[in-house]
């Protein structure tokens, strides 16, 4: 590729950008300029795979959506999301508008509503990697570098970190080439990566995610959760549709056998699925900050209505007995994964509206109300720090800071849970299950683990289920709390 011979670049036949007033026509010109796009490279591609390289380069862009707007006029204070901050042009790249149907269709109606003005949609300036455009079929694969007789990169558009980023959501100021501000806090590029890494790390496609998701570091709450799922199903009236697992295998039927893969992913995920998305997931994350931070990363770009840990700590005060719950309202965060992205000098504060479901559901549960429940919960700060093993070191300095945080519970897990919701502006919330005292000699040993999980694991996981259920009761903009949102936000949610 050169100047004295410049290689002719192929693209579809786009329609020009045009303006809608109607937030559905608008989702479904995205649709159609996406599909323009994925079938352009699909075609193309496997043309390529049979026929050899050719003397072309060929390209195709993402859709995009584009407001603008010149008024002052001051927004409805109470609203968190759905319009721009000022006047201005802003755009947001667009992919899978399929999946994204109806959360562009409500994110574009409220700016339409609360603005006055109509969208513009058409193509963007922003490639499309052949590698995203075929992650719809499942019939063709890109091969790796060196597999075929052409270079990839010589023919068509591969993934570009320059696009592929988290610069929106972490407010260092990213525009688009033209000037125009973010109206989305991701661009598509980096939903497509997010979307391909899901389906890698768990085993089912994003199309089986639900609105709430329960995270969780032990297997047993897989095996109650598959449980409950199965009572859901055989329970006329329970709203629920069906139960999918690894491997996209999906039911129907509460009798039906869910098959264990041979190879279980990095981190096993269950959706209990119900009508518009409104069911659960959960996510096996196992233990560490590392994949706490991964799954979230990920799942941050399907925009859940809220997540939350429900997993086992280590109890910092001897007044507290294995069993006893933990309600996070604070966090110390030592888990270090997060430093660069999210620094530590940034306050997570709780968010009342998961709080009170939490603290709801445990009284449901237990039976238990007022100052009977603080026999058995406390809420506090909670530590979370990436060495499984402190115990082993020198324990003074953790010891102190744990002490001068007032923390009352200790896990790998949840700040970084938690923090993460902060920054991609997902509702989050901690409830812990205290299961042993490293520092008042209580061990997690086999014996009293396996007794401890006999006994608590069900009815915490019914806690965490009862408060999504109450939260999915919320209307939306209660739940998205201001309090996620800066002083210069995207529109979209």
């Amino acid at each position: 590729m050169n100047d004295q011979n410049p290689v002719t670049v192929l693209s579809p036949d786009y329609p020009a950008s045009e303006s809608f007033s109607d937030p559905a026509a608008a989702v479904a010109r995205l649709h159609e300029l996406y599909d323009l796009s994925t079938s352009f490279l699909r075609e193309n591609f496997s043309r390529i795979l049979a026929d050899g390289a050719p003397a072309v380069r060929y390209r195709a862009v993402y859709p995009e959506v584009r407001i603008a707007t010149s008024s002052f006029a001051t927004i409805d204070s109470r609203l968190s999301f759905g319009h721009v901050a000022e006047p201005g042009t802003y755009a947001a790249t667009i992919t899978r508008p399929d999946l994204f149907a109806q959360y562009l269709e409500q994110q574009i109606g409220l700016l339409i509503k609360n603005h006055g003005v109509s969208v513009w949609v058409g193509p963007s300036a922003t490639p499309m990697p052949v590698h995203f455009a075929m992650s719809g079929d499942s019939t063709v694969t890109v091969p790796q570098e060196g597999a075929t007789d052409f270079t990839l990169r010589d023919v068509f558009d591969v993934p570009d970190l320059s696009t592929t980023h988290d610069d929106i959501v972490n407010g260092y100021g990213f525009t688009y080439a033209d000037g125009a501000r973010p109206l989305a806090p991701f661009t598509a590029q980096r939903v497509d990566y997010s979307l391909a890494r899901l389906s890698h790390y768990t085993a089912t496609r994003a199309e089986h995610f639900q609105n709430h998701v329960l995270f969780t570091n032990y297997q047993f709450y897989v095996e109650e959760f598959e449980s409950y799922a199965r009572h859901m199903l055989a329970s006329e009236g329970s709203g629920y549709t069906a139960f999918v697992g690894p491997g996209n295998i999906e039911i129907t039927d509460a009798d039906t056998p869910m098959p264990v893969p041979e190879k279980l992913p990095q981190m096993p995920t269950y959706h209990l699925k119900r009508k518009g998305g409104g069911g659960i997931t959960l996510v096996n994350i196992g233990v560490g900050p590392s994949n706490a931070k991964t799954a979230t990363d990920h799942i941050a770009v399907l925009r859940p209505h809220a997540w939350l840990m429900v997993g086992h700590c280590a109890g910092l005060r001897n007044s507290q007995r294995l069993g006893d719950f933990v309600l996070a309202h604070g966090y110390l965060r030592e888990d270090h994964v997060l430093d660069d992205d999210l620094p530590v000098w940034v306050p997570i504060p709780a968010l009342a509206e998961i709080q009170i479901a939490l603290e709801t559901a445990v009284a449901k549960v237990t039976e238990l109300e007022g100052y009977e429940l603080k026999r058995i919960m406390r809420t506090g700060t909670v530590a979370t720090i990436d060495n499984r093993n402190w115990e082993l070191r020198d324990q003074s300095g953790p010891v102190q800071r744990l002490s001068q945080s007032r923390a009352i519970a200790l896990d790998m897990e949840s700040a970084t849970i938690a923090a993460n919701g902060f920054r991609f502006r997902v509702p989050y919330g901690t409830l812990l299950c205290v299961s042993d005292k490293p520092l008042h000699g209580e061990l997690k040993l086999p014996g009293m683990a396996s007794d401890f999980y006999k006994t608590q694991v069900a009815r915490h996981l019914m806690i965490g289920i009862h408060a999504m259920e109450t939260l999915r009761e919320m209307p939306l903009e209660r739940i998205h709390s201001r309090k996620l949102r800066s002083f210069e936000e995207t529109a979209f949610l």
